[in-house]
């Protein structure tokens, strides 16, 4: 795991935060309890201050950056990129979607995957949007992701209770005398 400062700001992990070992958090980033950071993500607060806020999650590959707050138990799915944006209480991006500069996703709204919504834009509450550019296609009275921030916040303690590294890079090859 790599935990950088940045022009002397360093990263606030709260003690019941999660942050994988190959996850990178470098700068002005805030992590409240149960926030979790998983394999890959980058979390990168060098221009504009990153805050996942208790029980939002963050999936393996994605791309936080230029200032973005992710909500309570809200999740950023894997592969997707927040990009100066805000996305409320259990909400869901999707996994590759991308959320860009000024936009809001609101309280319990599904960004699908693969959308991409442009800057500027609001998602409002309970709602799914999806396509490129991402167009609200209907309401949602409840949302089937609401409470994965939830289900997050447990696989976190699972991983920090079963999880081990067992081997650094390849296992030798079976008769080479060279490694």
């Amino acid at each position: 795991m790599a935990i950088r400062s940045f022009e002397g700001t360093e990263p606030t992990i709260h003690e019941d935060a999660f942050v994988h070992p190959a996850a990178e958090v470098i700068g002005d980033v805030t992590l409240e309890a149960d926030a979790s950071v998983w394999p890959n993500t980058t979390l990168r607060g060098d221009h504009g201050a990153i805050v996942l806020r208790e029980g939002a999650n963050v999936q393996d590959n994605a791309v936080l950056h230029e200032g973005a707050e992710i909500g309570p138990y809200a999740t950023v799915g894997h592969s997707a990129i927040v990009h100066g944006a805000v996305t409320a209480e259990r909400s869901l991006v999707g996994m590759s979607a991308v959320v860009l500069d000024d936009c809001t996703v609101g309280e319990e709204a599904m960004v699908g995957a693969c959308a991409l919504v442009t800057e500027g834009t609001d998602i409002p509450a309970k709602t799914l949007a999806v396509g490129q550019p991402a167009e609200v296609k209907k309401e949602v009275e409840e949302s089937p992701w609401a409470y994965a921030g939830d289900a997050y916040t447990t696989y976190a303690d699972d991983h920090r209770e079963s999880s081990e590294v067992v081997a650094h890079g390849h296992p030798p090859v079976e008769g080479r005398t060279d490694r």
